[in-house]
């Protein structure tokens, strides 16, 4: 099976829930299936290491500041 849509699934999502909870701070998920989904694209990348970008959001911590 080709983990590459998966990851890129995951990024999309937890790129946009990192949004939800930072900027707009009006998260719509919990926090564990948050932290189900970060655990899944980390193990992904882990095991997929040529997939590995930069701009993951695995490689980043926190979200954009809030006026």
């Amino acid at each position: 099976m080709d983990p590459v849509p998966r990851i890129e699934e995951l990024r999309e999502q937890i790129r946009f829930h990192n949004y939800r909870y930072h900027v707009l701070d009006d998260p719509v998920i919990s926090d564990s299936a948050y932290d189900a989904l970060y655990r899944e694209l980390q193990e992904l990348e882990a095991a997929h290491p040529e997939l590995h970008t930069d701009d993951s959001p695995t490689q980043r911590v926190g979200g954009e500041a809030r006026d």
